[in-house]
């Protein structure tokens, strides 16, 4: 099955920066993800629950999300690239990180606790928008970064080879 999907692309090219992507969308899709942790008072909760202020609480929040968005562009690669499709990617990505994290890690790190009632559906809300932001963002992202690079590479090819040569001194040569 790995050398099929390689043979079809599913494997990125030098040039491209699925992780890269994944970890700056990560941080985009952070914002109304927090905000609406915010909202419910899921932000609140965590920081009694962790007992961090809200401020690192935030911060511990975007540093994960960021890591878990390069693990996204990692482990999707090119296949995250579906305009379409994107945003069904990552909003399922999201529920699996709020299966994970919410459920299974919070309790862990606080020795059982877990937020409840409201806190509780704007922590699973959070993940599906955040995922959904994410998966949505990865493309126009992940295409911006790959178009800048692509540039990069046309400009230092034609300082090669006969390009370079013809252009040499700002004037072509025609000699015959």
């Amino acid at each position: 099955m790995p050398r099929f999907l390689s043979a079809h692309g599913y494997d990125p090219g030098p040039t491209q920066r699925p992780v890269l992507a994944g970890t700056l969308t990560g941080i985009i899709a952070t914002v109304p993800a927090t905000a609406i942790l915010a909202a419910m008072g899921s932000l609140a909760a965590e920081t009694e629950i962790l007992d961090l202020s809200i401020g690192a609480t935030a911060m511990a929040g975007c540093g994960a999300m960021a890591l878990a968005g390069g693990i996204y562009g990692r482990l999707f690669q090119r296949t995250a690239n579906d305009r379409r499709g994107g945003w069904l990617f990552g909003m399922a990505y999201g529920f699996l990180l709020w299966a994970a994290g919410g459920v299974l890690v919070l309790p862990l790190l606080s020795g059982g606790l877990a937020p409840a009632g409201p806190a509780a559906i704007g922590l699973f809300l959070s993940f599906l928008v955040w995922g959904t932001a994410l998966g949505a963002a990865f493309p126009h992202l992940h295409r911006r970064l790959h178009i800048s690079t692509d540039k990069a590479d046309a400009v230092a090819r034609a300082r090669l080879g006969s390009a370079a040569a013809a252009a040499h001194d700002g004037h072509a040569t025609s000699e015959r």
